[in-house]
């Protein structure tokens, strides 16, 4: 089992009577990338923020590297490199000059600003003013700032937010680069699904400040029940029956839905069962992604 790179237990963030992390858990192996999934405001950035010493948790522990937080917050975060919410940017200066900035804070040689800018694939566009840069662009050069100290860890909060196809793309070639290239340990957050489903090796759900589900992907994708849906021509009957015998079911005009996986009995029962009502079609079909997630977040609106 690789090492864990990030590694909570019970964090716990109070604002008030409010509690936007809730005894939270997260366990990041070290070479992976790793999706925080959950709707907008369920406790993304202020977990990133704690993971970051940014804000002070209230309870539960933050191990990173094998060392406590915030205890060894200096020589943990030497090896993070990190882009929570917008990059922070001279729009009036390059590319260049902008991270020639940061490189001198670090003290850091002129080299390996080219370096992150052919990583981040911006050495075209190094010597143009940041002002004339595409969204996408930008946020390519805030992820080249968080690369200069060379980290075994990027956490990047949101980064595709307001980006187009092309750009979503390009950073998902990014993270995939940095990941199985050089063997970076990858967190990156997303309010979307489809931005990190086909790059995270490792997916943590979170809603409303708790932990619902975190594991491997192909895992989810293994919980994704299967649902009969009956057309009948005379539904409300139909209905009133199987809520009868105890099924969870959900209706659309004519059209009726069970969970296979919880149904009192066989299909040919059911066939049986709902036949006096004048069954048109039966269709078997398999939940999506976005609506299991849809289920785990209780949340009405896709991810």
């Amino acid at each position: 089992m690789p090492q864990l790179i990030v590694e909570t237990k019970g964090l716990t963030r109070r604002f008030g009577e409010q509690v936007p992390v809730n005894e939270v858990n997260l366990e990041v192996p070290e070479g992976k990338i790793y999706g925080f999934l959950g709707p907008n405001g369920a406790g993304k950035t202020t977990t990133i923020k704690m993971l970051l010493g940014l804000l002070r948790a209230d309870a539960g522990t933050i191990r990173m590297f094998g060392q406590e937080m915030p205890e060894n917050s200096l020589d943990i975060l030497r090896k993070v490199g990190s882009l929570v919410e917008n990059p922070s940017y001279y729009g009036h200066l390059t590319g260049y000059k902008n991270l020639k900035i940061l490189s001198t804070l670090l003290k850091l040689p002129d080299r390996r600003i080219g370096e992150v800018l052919e990583i981040v694939r911006l050495t075209s566009s190094a010597d143009r003013k940041v002002s004339g840069y595409s969204l996408g662009m930008k946020q390519r050069l805030g992820i080249a700032a968080a690369l200069l100290r060379g980290p075994q860890l990027l956490i990047l909060d949101e980064p595709t937010n307001g980006l187009d196809p092309a750009g979503i793309q390009e950073i998902r070639h990014l993270m995939l680069s940095l990941a199985h290239d050089q063997g970076m340990t990858i967190l990156l957050s997303s309010h979307l699904l489809s931005e990190v489903d086909t790059i995270a090796d490792e997916i943590g759900i979170i809603s409303s400040g708790r932990l619902v589900y975190q594991g491997a992907l192909e895992l989810l994708e293994r919980r994704r029940g299967k649902v009969l849906e009956f057309a009948v021509e005379r539904p409300e009957e139909a209905l009133r029956t199987l809520l009868l015998q105890g099924f969870a079911v959900e209706r659309k005009g004519n059209m009726l839905s069970v969970s296979a996986e919880k149904a009192s009995m066989p299909q040919a029962e059911l066939l049986k069962l709902l036949g006096p009502y004048g069954i048109m079609n039966v269709r078997e079909i398999s939940k999506s992604l976005e609506e299991l997630f849809m289920e785990l977040t209780g949340t009405g609106v896709s991810l």
